[in-house]
């Protein structure tokens, strides 16, 4: 396929050095021009999934370190020590 998008041979060499019909060879180009951009499509929707997971998570962590220093300080003031 790729050497089809590179356009270095006609469809009608390439279809002969694979033994497959030209017209099927156009239809696979017609077809992956008209479906590559859902590639990059699928590429961001996961970069974003995983980017909000991750701050999502971080968000979660951040709260517990806040959480944790107040229960450390409280204990800290019960206890006496600083």
């Amino acid at each position: 396929m790729l050497e089809v998008l590179q356009e270095q041979q006609t469809v009608n060499e390439i279809a002969a050095k694979y033994e497959v019909s030209p017209v099927m060879v156009s239809r696979w180009k017609a077809e992956f021009m008209e479906r590559a951009s859902t590639v990059f499509d699928k590429k961001t929707s996961e970069t974003e999934k995983m980017k909000k997971e991750y701050e999502s998570k971080q968000e979660h962590l951040e709260k517990l370190v806040g959480q944790l220093t107040v229960e450390v300080d409280w204990l800290k003031k019960k206890s006496g020590l600083k």
